[in-house]
This record gives structure tokens, C-alpha cells and sequence, in this order.
């Protein structure tokens, strides 16, 4: 599997990890597990969908951190990346925290593909 990132993701990862320092590790985690499962999990993952574009668009919801540890359930990192299965590649797209956004940047991901 390929994995290429956004460079507003680059940025984010880089904003996050002063805070969370696990973090490259924490999504080099999540990158090995995409390789064996790229596809959508529900309840962890989910497809969006309404977006008007080709590329299957994926939302993992339940990524902990080790930086995490002992905070409990709720604490939690999401992921939005692109999946391109003829070519075998991920595209990482956004990260945040979900209490800092509720929900993911649209505008991005459809000046991304589009």
C-alpha cells in the first residue's frame, strides 16, 4: 500500500504531536492496520458519502493515542483519508482531535478531488 499526505495534514500531525507526542506513532499504527484493511469498519470507520466525487472518501473514528493513556473512551484522534483501490494508495487527507472539530473539513477534500 502507498501512502502519500496532504500537506495540510503534514501540518496537522506536526501541530498535534507538540501536544500528543505519540502521535507518529500512533498513525504509523493506523497505517499498518489500513494496509490489511483499507476499506471502511463500521463502528470504527465509515464511508462519506454526498460528496459528489469517485474516490471512496473514509472517516476512522476510533483512533487512540498512547499519550492518551488513562483519559478514557471518549479521548480520541479522527482520521479522513482517500482510498484508491485500483492503485493500491491511501491518500491521508485530515487529522484532528474530535473535541476540537466535530466534523471534517468538506471544502478540503472536495478541492483535493475534484
Amino acid at each position: 500500500m502507498i501512502f502519500e499526505e496532504l500537506n495540510e495534514f503534514k501540518k496537522e500531525i506536526k501541530k498535534l504531536s507538540k501536544k500528543h507526542r505519540t502521535l507518529y506513532e500512533d498513525v504509523e499504527i493506523v497505517k499498518k492496520v489500513l494496509t490489511v484493511s483499507p476499506n471502511e469498519k463500521p463502528p470504527f470507520s465509515y464511508r462519506i458519502d454526498g460528496l459528489g466525487i469517485e474516490t471512496c472518501i473514509i472517516k476512522v473514528k476510533k483512533i487512540a493515542s498512547k499519550s492518551f493513556k488513562g483519559k478514557g473512551i471518549n479521548s480520541g484522534f479522527r482520521i479522513i483519508y482517500a482510498y484508491f483501490e485500483k492503485e493500491e494508495k491511501i491518500v491521508l487527507i485530515e487529522m484532528y482531535h474530535k473535541s476540537a472539530k466535530e466534523i471534517e473539513d468538506k471544502q478540503r477534500i472536495l478541492s483535493s478531488f475534484k
